[in-house]
């Protein structure tokens, strides 16, 4: 069994996915670049390898089972174990909140919660190996209910991110629900759970509106898949420290 750390990043052919990916294996992990599209993976796996990085192209689809077994079973016969799995796949669909019917919603949940899900799922036997299994799931700062609730602020105001601020808060609660359910299985106390909000980054899920850069909104996601045994788990971060939820 290899000694060197191993990642999965899932949606990482580009934004945030990709600066997390490249960030990671710049601290000498080995980079599984998760892609719905196997070719943008590869293209993006192989500007990495081109930097002298060790980085692997993965084909995940986390709404599709098969998809995702496949790639559990890749991870398992290539390494035996998972060290770090970000759950960084992500979907925002806008529509005004008065005109989102339930079957608008079940795209962002299909791919934000229930893909989170179905991937630690499957990759949990596999962290199960890891001698420090980390996890992080990415959620948002239009999940916080402080920055939702604050008058005249601008998350109060988006309206049209109603079934992503929504899934995004129940990521936030699965993430709190596997910590707590991890810290009362002996055999996977050691497993770190957290979510990580990256903040408002320029990226093509706000037409690159956004204020930070990718390298800036990948750091929380890199701090936490790389801590200590002596960090934190079930909590929420920003690049900053812990935020409300």
């Amino acid at each position: 069994m290899s000694t060197e750390k191993i990642a999965l990043v899932t949606g990482a052919n580009k934004g945030v996915g990709l600066a997390t990916a490249r960030q990671l294996a710049e601290r000498g992990l080995t980079v599984l670049l998760g892609s719905r599209a196997a070719q943008r993976g590869a293209e993006a796996a192989k500007d990495l390898v081109d930097a002298g990085l060790t980085v692997r192209p993965v084909q995940i689809d986390v709404t599709d089972d098969a998809s995702v077994r496949q790639a559990a079973e890749f991870v398992d016969h290539e390494y035996g174990r998972l060290d770090v799995l970000v759950n960084n796949a992500g979907m925002l669909i806008r529509k005004p909140a008065v005109e989102v019917s339930a079957d608008d919603m079940r795209p962002e949940f299909e791919t934000n919660v229930f893909g989170t899900v179905r991937v630690i799922h499957a990759m949990l036997p596999l962290l199960r190996r890891s001698a420090a299994p980390r996890i992080v799931n990415l959620s948002s700062d239009s999940a916080i209910f402080a920055k939702a609730t604050e008058k005249g602020s601008m998350f109060a105001h988006s309206h049209e991110s109603f079934a992503y601020s929504a899934a995004k808060t129940a990521v936030n609660m699965l993430t709190v629900k596997y910590a707590n359910a991890f810290l009362d299985d002996p055999e996977l106390a050691h497993v770190k759970i957290n979510a990580v909000t990256p903040g408002y980054v320029a990226t093509d899920l706000n037409s690159f509106k956004g204020v930070k850069s990718t390298d800036e909104g990948a750091r929380a996601s890199v701090y936490w898949a790389t801590v200590g045994d002596d960090g934190a788990t079930g909590g929420f971060f920003d690049d900053n420290g812990p935020v409300p939820w």
